[in-house]
């Protein structure tokens, strides 16, 4: 199996001064190394005729790791370190995503057709006919991004200000894998009343609402009373993009080990969003044994009503041949839980349950973590096919479809494809489509 090499890794940047005599970048590289890091791209901003300045793009474990690195070039003669570029900072500077114009705007014969008097034509038209609004403004393949901050990406609720890089990142991804607008918005309270209230008065701008990060228990009921007042799409990704991805694992790990899906005993571990999303499509699909634990004796019993059972973390352990994990907590399984032949998916982000080289070397027949089992391989296609489809539900019917299309494109050996493939994507969207 595959996994990345460096994934767990921060990436920097050092850019250095090294004087123009043989040896001096050797010995740099040598020093990096010594100290474990670990040296990607090595790129010459500037020759000068005494000193070069090269980028060194340098991995490393984590901030104390760095400083053994920076610590390690100081004294080195004929070097000298400028400074440390983090580039994930780099990239969020001013935001990931912008609104730009379809259209040139240099005369004001442009003008008079985009804006007034132009304009009024196409609002005369789409209040006679109001359907005609999917046609002639963007409204049909906008997607709103909404989240209260309660749930962040593994971190929290640390607020919806502070979770706005993730709702960035979700808009990116939209746009370039799909070509739908992802406009985040940011809801500012922790009552599901004034937040389910807020989304269905924005919601004539969207074709469709992504629910994200919103914690649990309150999710569950903010999903269902949107879509309930809306005629669009409503999916809270964190429950569903999470569960069509793991489907989409299990179906190909269980065709690669010649297992039957269906017949397995699968554990959940962690009955919030992703937890409950996995279990509910999970049983949807025919999953006849779905065992599942948790902290919250309420979690166990929605759990319960969905058709689950409920078990200890031992018991989920030692029953279940597929094991899922949505805790939060690093480190909570452990490789002498891990029996032979099983097969896990700690999803926990951005650090794992267990990790993946550690469950295999334990003897487990697949383990991957959240950073392969990614929701970003769903819900750019789901909402894709659900807009072009112009469904009003986004269905379990339309979450196998996309599961299936997610198996059947990963290749020979991997649980999942390349989560940048964009005819993966297309093919989803069109299974979407199509099971609408």
């Amino acid at each position: 199996m595959h996994i990345e090499k460096n994934a767990d890794k921060l990436v920097k940047t050092m850019r250095v001064f090294i004087q123009d005599q043989p040896g001096n970048l050797g010995r740099l590289c040598t020093a990096i190394g010594e100290v474990g890091g670990n040296i990607g791209e090595v790129k010459t901003v500037a020759l000068g005729l005494v000193r070069n300045t090269r980028d060194l793009t340098v991995y490393v474990d984590d901030e104390a790791h760095l400083q053994r690195v920076v610590d390690a070039i100081r004294p080195l003669p004929g070097i000298e370190l400028v400074e440390v570029i983090d580039e994930v900072l780099k990239r969020h500077e001013g935001g990931k995503i912008a609104v730009t114009s379809r259209y040139p705007l240099e005369s004001i014969a442009d003008m008079r057709k985009v804006y007034t008097p132009g304009v009024a034509t196409v609002c005369r038209l789409i209040q006679a006919n109001p359907t005609l609004a999917h046609r002639y403004t963007a409204i049909g393949n906008t997607v709103a991004i909404v989240t209260n901050g309660t749930a962040i990406l593994g971190l929290g609720a640390i607020g919806p200000v502070a979770g706005m890089p993730v709702m960035e990142g979700k808009a990116l991804l939209l746009e370039r894998l799909v070509g739908i607008n992802g406009v985040p918005i940011l809801v500012d309270t922790r009552d599901p009343d004034e937040f389910v209230e807020a989304v269905v008065r924005i919601a004539p701008t969207f074709g469709a609402v992504n629910l994200e990060d919103v914690a649990a228990p309150d999710c569950f009921e903010i999903e269902a009373r949107v879509q309930d007042a809306l005629d669009i799409p409503v999916m809270h990704d964190d429950q569903h993009g999470t569960a069509v991805v793991v489907l989409a694992s299990l179906l190909k790990g269980c065709a690669l080990s010649g297992l039957s899906l269906a017949e397995q005993t699968v554990g959940i571990i962690g009955l919030g969003a992703a937890g409950m999303g996995i279990a509910k499509l999970l049983l949807s699909y025919g999953i006849r044994h779905l065992i599942g634990t948790d902290l919250k004796d309420e979690a166990m019993g929605r759990l319960e009503q969905a058709g689950g059972k409920r078990d200890s973390l031992e018991g989920v352990m030692a029953r279940a041949t597929i094991v899922v994990a949505t805790t939060g907590a690093p480190g909570l399984i452990r490789s002498s839980m891990i029996r032979k032949g099983q097969v896990i998916l700690a999803l926990s982000n951005p650090n794992a349950e267990i990790r993946p080289e550690e469950a295999l070397a334990a003897g487990a027949a697949f383990a991957v973590d959240g950073k392969m089992v990614n929701n970003a391989l769903a819900f750019p296609g789901i909402f894709r096919g659900a807009l072009d489809a112009r469904v009003r539900r986004i269905t379990d019917a339309m979450k196998v479809a996309a599961a299936e299309a997610i198996a059947a494109q990963a290749p020979e050996g991997e649980l999942v494809p390349e989560i940048l493939d964009r005819s993966v994507h297309q093919a989803v969207a069109r299974a979407v489509a199509l099971a609408s």
